[in-house]
């Protein structure tokens, strides 16, 4: 390798360790009280201050979420949904799936033209809308867990709206780098660029007059403030403009839902993690259970080995995510079978230490009797009474679809790719699907989102979720291990190297750099396919520390910010 090219990488690794560093010194610090940390510093500040008014940490959660929806319009939003997982201090733990639905109007083969799939139809525009879950959820949560009423939550967010806040620097290429696209959609256009041939640049205050307008309904009428009125019929408007599909019977009708979590276990952790429609849970308690008889500790962190059991259990779980998991409420999931030790065992036992299975070789497992963006975000609170709630929420890809709500001030998701759009096609994360998770009317897509928290001896001991399309099941997966296993601390874990399996396409991926080159040649020689990538999830955890204090992870991959006290 010539002398420069050589420089040139070992200064790429140098940047990318000292980033690493900067981020294990700025949160080594660890808190008494209650922590927030998410994608953005406004929303983790909103957060803590929420605390320390005297609001646990649902009420918290809500004042991040619609914060997020002013300060990280790419993924933070009220066009879009996600999921949340609260574990109180008295051991009571719920789950709220407030997931996105297709519209009435939804039909399986609604992105066929001319008998041929036409995937841009599922990723940009009108037709990729899911109707809307975030309002609806946040009010669930705080109805049956919060303290303080919604108006003092959500004021935090309105403020922001209406007085604006500087752009960062990512923030500001963010906006620009999709201005092309924003310019299609009138009301987008109006929104996310200058308005003339200027571009944002960073330090530029964004207001969002015709947002805080949204958010002070909301804070008024409650639910109803969203789901009608003049906010339901300027998304009505919205739909009618560009030929969509939700209605006012849609937006009537919709409900997020309380579940139960699934609940894995490993070496004396409890995992308590999102159901089904969320298909992380499965995978991660399969996962578990596949690479239990293996002493990974013994192998070392990101050693050859290591990696090879663990990509190749993620293979296979990934393998049976595309063929049995869907929206809960439409089909029955074996959830107990699928997750249940003698299930994984049968499942490995195709596997050899020595040598990589083809994903052509294998499909989805036999059970007896059974006939997601990279631009999500994830935020992970404690409050000073031990209650914790994890929450991942998205728009699924970058600024979801693309359309914005003329006088509402948001975008619009485009969740409707994360069906199997066509069965069989890959999504634009190259995940496939089956008919388990066909569109049907009303039905909830299925997703990658994994809102994790975990308990030992029955008090929480992390609060883990990432975002990153599928490699989020994987980035959450490995914070876990690395606390688990390899006693790693809050910062440590999450600036970890990682790797991610899909199944298909059949490629291991590990984050640039992250592999040594001996290791990456050790891993060629069992068979498997390398290619290195820039993203590998951006994880935000939460650590309780053995004196009981709480140490934050913010991921040096991306924007984030941990707020405590």
């Amino acid at each position: 390798m010539p002398y420069i090219m050589r420089l040139f990488l070992l200064l790429l690794t140098f940047v990318f360790t000292s980033q690493t560093l900067s981020a294990q010194v700025l949160n080594s610090k660890t808190y008494e009280n209650g922590l927030v940390v998410t994608a953005d510093k406004y929303a983790s500040e909103i957060g803590k201050e929420i605390l320390m008014k005297g609001g646990n940490a649902v009420d918290a959660a809500v004042a991040v979420q619609f914060a997020l929806a002013v300060t990280l319009p790419r993924a933070g939003n009220i066009g879009g949904g996600g999921f949340m997982v609260v574990h109180l201090a008295n051991g009571e733990t719920a789950a709220l799936d407030f997931r996105e639905k297709a519209p009435q109007k939804a039909t399986r083969d609604m992105y066929i033209r001319n008998g041929e799939f036409k995937s841009d139809l599922s990723w940009e525009g009108i037709l990729a809308v899911g109707v809307p879950g975030t309002v609806d959820g946040m009010i669930k949560a705080l109805e049956r867990y919060g303290r303080l009423p919604l108006d003092v939550v959500i004021q935090p967010a309105v403020k922001l709206a209406r007085e604006g806040y500087p752009l960062s620097y990512s923030q500001a290429k963010d906006l620009n780098n999709r201005r092309d696209t924003f310019l299609k959609y009138q009301a987008s256009a109006n929104y996310f660029t200058t308005g003339d041939s200027t571009f944002f640049e960073e330090g530029d205050v964004f207001v969002q007059s015709d947002l805080a307008e949204t958010l002070e309904r909301v804070s008024r009428f409650g639910r109803e403030g969203f789901y009608s009125g003049p906010v339901a019929d300027a998304i009505v408007n919205e739909m009618e403009r560009y030929r969509g599909l939700i209605t006012y019977r849609d937006l009537r009708n919709y409900e997020s839902k309380w579940r139960d979590p699934v609940v894995a276990e490993y070496l004396g952790y409890k995992l308590h993690i999102m159901s089904p429609p969320s298909s992380g849970s499965i995978a991660v308690a399969q996962i578990l259970e596949m690479i239990d008889d293996y002493p990974l500790a013994e192998m070392g962190h990101n050693s050859a080995d290591y990696v090879h059991v663990l990509a190749e259990a993620m293979r296979r779980a990934f393998a049976d995510r595309s063929y049995y998991l869907g929206d809960p409420d439409f089909l029955d999931i074996p959830i107990e079978e699928m997750i249940s030790e003698s299930y994984n065992n049968q499942r490995m036992n195709s596997f050899s230490m020595d040598s990589a299975t083809a994903s052509s070789s294998l499909s989805h497992g036999q059970i007896q009797g059974y006939a997601e963006s990279m631009e999500t975000t994830h935020f992970s609170i404690i409050d000073a009474e031990g209650n914790a709630v994890a929450v991942t929420t998205t728009l699924n890809g970058s600024f979801g679809s693309h359309v914005s709500v003329s006088g509402a001030g948001f975008l619009l998701n485009n969740e409707m790719d994360d069906f199997s759009a066509q069965p069989g096609e890959p999504n634009a994360y190259g995940l496939i699907g089956a008919e388990a998770n066909a569109i049907e009317p009303g039905k909830r897509m299925l997703s990658s989102m994994t809102p994790t928290i975990v308990t030992k001896d029955g008090k929480v001991d992390m609060v883990l979720g990432a975002a990153g399309g599928p490699r989020i099941i994987t980035a959450t997966l490995q914070s876990f291990l690395n606390r688990a296993v390899f006693g790693m601390r809050a910062q440590q874990a999450t600036s970890a190297a990682r790797f991610h399996h899909q199944w298909l396409p059949d490629v291991l991926m590990p984050g640039q750099f992250g592999l040594s080159p001996d290791t990456k040649r050790l891993l060629e020689a069992k068979g498997h396919k390398i290619f290195e990538i820039p993203n590998v999830g951006r994880a935000h955890n939460i650590f309780v520390e053995p004196n009981g204090n709480l140490s934050a992870g913010v991921d040096p991959r991306g924007d984030g910010w941990a707020s405590g006290y």
